[in-house]
C-alpha cells in the first residue's frame, strides 16, 4: 500500500514539507484543516507544490466543527442545509483542482438516543446531495466511522448511511470503534472501504497514537484489509506532536511513519516510541 499522512496537526502545506515527506517514503497526503483553514485553503497552489515533490493529494477532509453550525445530520433543517451548501462549495473548489476523495463525518455529537433515527435520515438526505456534487467534479464521498454517540459508530451505522447512495464509500478510522471488534467491522463493510485513517488507541476512547502504542492487533488488521481487496493508501491521521494522552521524548518524523508502516507490512515487531499516560482519563482533565 502507498504510505500516506494527514496534514492534521502537522507542518504547513508547502513544497518544502511535501519534499520532506517524499524523501522519507510518503507518497500520498490528506488535507485536513479546521473550518477557517479549509475555507482559506488554495488547492491549485497545493496541487502544484505536491506535483513538484511527486506527492499525490489523495483526499480532503471536509470540516466537521463547530458541531452547533456544521452538521449534515442536524434536525434543524436550516443548519443541515447551510452545512450542505458549505461542504458543496468546498467539494467544487477542491474537486475542480483534481482532488478526488472527500472524507466526511456523518454527524456531530452528542446525539440523544431518541433522535438517532431522525439524524440518520437527515444525514442520508445530505449525503445523497453531496454525492451529486462530488460526481459533478469527478470525485466521491467517503463516510468515516466515528466514536461514541456519533452516526457511524458501528458497521450497522455505516451500512445504514451507505444506503443513502451506492456511490458512497468508507474511510476506515482504526481508532474510532469503541463497541465493535475491528475485524468484524472490516468483514461487514468490506469492499466499500476506500481509504484509511491509521492510528492506535486503548479501545476506551479515540487516542490517535502511533501503531504499537495502543492495543490494536496490527498484523490481523492489515491482513483483514488485504482480504477485502483493499487497494487504497495506508494513511496516518496522527500529528507530529504527541496527543495529551501519550508521552514521547520527541516529536514524530515522516521517517517514523514510514518505518512503522513497513514493520506492519512485513509482520515485524513494531518500534514503540511513546507511552500512554497512567492513570488514563477519558478526556483531558
Amino acid at each position: 500500500m502507498k504510505i500516506g499522512l494527514s496534514t492534521c496537526g502537522n507542518k504547513p502545506v508547502t513544497e518544502e514539507h511535501f519534499a520532506e515527506l517524499a524523501a522519507a517514503g510518503i507518497s500520498v497526503v490528506e488535507i485536513s484543516m479546521n473550518l477557517n483553514g479549509a475555507l482559506a485553503f488554495d488547492p491549485a497552489r497545493a496541487m502544484a507544490a505536491a506535483e513538484a515533490a511527486d506527492i499525490e493529494i489523495w483526499s480532503f477532509h471536509l470540516p466537521f466543527a463547530p458541531f452547533e453550525t456544521v452538521d449534515i445530520a442536524s434536525t434543524d433543517e436550516d443548519i443541515r442545509l447551510s452545512t450542505v451548501e458549505l461542504l458543496s462549495g468546498l467539494i467544487r473548489k477542491n474537486g475542480a483542482c483534481g482532488i478526488r476523495n472527500f472524507i466526511i463525518h456523518a454527524s456531530g455529537e452528542p446525539i440523544q438516543t431518541e433522535l438517532r433515527r431522525d439524524c440518520m435520515a437527515q444525514a442520508q438526505r445530505s449525503l445523497r446531495t453531496l454525492c451529486d456534487v462530488a460526481e459533478s467534479v469527478g470525485a466521491r464521498i467517503l463516510v468515516e466511522d466515528l466514536p461514541r454517540t456519533c452516526l457511524g459508530r458501528s458497521s450497522w451505522d455505516i451500512l445504514e448511511l451507505l444506503k443513502a447512495d451506492e456511490r458512497l464509500r468508507v474511510c476506515f478510522d482504526t481508532n474510532h470503534l469503541l463497541g465493535e471488534e475491528i475485524g468484524d467491522f472490516i468483514a461487514k463493510v468490506g469492499s466499500r472501504i476506500a481509504s484509511t485513517h491509521i492510528s492506535d488507541y486503548d479501545a476506551w476512547n479515540e487516542r490517535h497514537w502511533l501503531p504499537g502504542e495502543g492495543c490494536i492487533d496490527w498484523k490481523s488488521l492489515y491482513r483483514a484489509l488485504l482480504d477485502t481487496g483493499y487497494d487504497g493508501p495506508w494513511l496516518y491521521e496522527i500529528g507530529y506532536e504527541p496527543e495529551w494522552s501519550i508521552v514521547r521524548d520527541r516529536e514524530l518524523t515522516p521517517e517514523d511513519f514510514v518505518r512503522n508502516a513497513r514493520e506492519i507490512f512485513e509482520g515485524k515487531e513494531l518500534t514503540v516510541i511513546g507511552k500512554p499516560l497512567s492513570p488514563m482519563t477519558f478526556w483531558k482533565a
